[in-house]
């Protein structure tokens, strides 16, 4: 199977890897795209001001500027370490025994502004770009990436379980994937949407996939592995699932 998760603003610093080589990431078909986006953030860190502006930063954050900066040459650490924040928090890759990263660095897959989509093992720097984003020299990245990862993630022959956000959602369609939605469920069983606890929960219920040593190829077997793991997982239609917490 493969889990695609939303990537995070917030990235861990630093690491011990090699720096960044697009041939070591996953379905280098992407690496046009990925090579044309760093040669972008590289040059426009050049013009700090300008940096902030198309980044959406402010003047606090001009360090993620200088990140962009040094995008080939700063070290790169496995793409599950790199991403923090409420998910990946709760994700806890370090806290899995070897056996489980092992599944997650399989299993699991994030979304990329910058990189498309990255396995969870792949080795890349820190760095800066939203899903939202237009830089002044490619525009939205919407036109860019969807002619190049469409064609990857609608060739994934696998069991898909779509878990990414709006703007990254947005970059590349999966007809074939099974998106799941977190939701709180009221006493007469309306539901709504959770904004706040959205990522926190995608979190748990990825560790639970990472650390299962069955595999679910259907959406039955996904189900089960989240019941097993104390998470209320139903479907709604063929292809969309609620995740309904309290």
């Amino acid at each position: 199977m493969l889990v695609l998760l939303p990537p995070s603003e917030t990235k861990a610093t630093g690491g011990d890897g090699a720096p960044l080589e697009l041939e070591r990431l996953s379905h280098p078909e992407l690496n046009p795209v990925r090579d044309k986006l760093v040669d972008a953030l590289v040059e426009l860190a050049s013009d700090v001001p300008a940096a902030l502006a198309a980044l959406g930063l402010s003047q606090r954050q001009a360090d993620e500027v200088a990140r962009n900066a040094e995008l080939r040459r700063s070290p790169t650490t496995p793409a599950l370490h790199r991403y923090t924040g409420v998910l990946y928090d709760a994700l806890d890759v370090a806290g899995m025994t070897g056996a489980e990263r092992s599944r997650a660095a399989g299993r699991l897959a994030v979304a990329s502004a910058l990189f498309g989509v990255v396995g969870g093992a792949d080795p890349i720097p820190a760095y800066r770009l939203s899903g939202g984003s237009a830089l002044p020299s490619t525009g939205p990245l919407g036109p860019l990436w969807r002619p190049a990862l469409e064609p990857v993630l609608a060739g994934v022959d696998d069991f898909v379980v779509d878990l990414r956000s709006g703007p990254y959602a947005s970059l590349a369609r999966v007809p074939h994937a099974v998106v799941v939605r977190v939701v709180t469920e009221d006493g007469a069983g309306r539901r709504k949407a959770v904004s706040h606890f959205n990522k926190a929960h995608k979190g748990l219920l990825a560790r639970a996939i990472a650390r299962s040593r069955s595999e679910p190829g259907t959406v039955r077997g996904l189900v089960r592995l989240a019941a097993a793991a104390g998470l209320r997982l139903e479907p709604v239609t063929a292809t969309a699932l609620d995740l309904v917490v309290a």
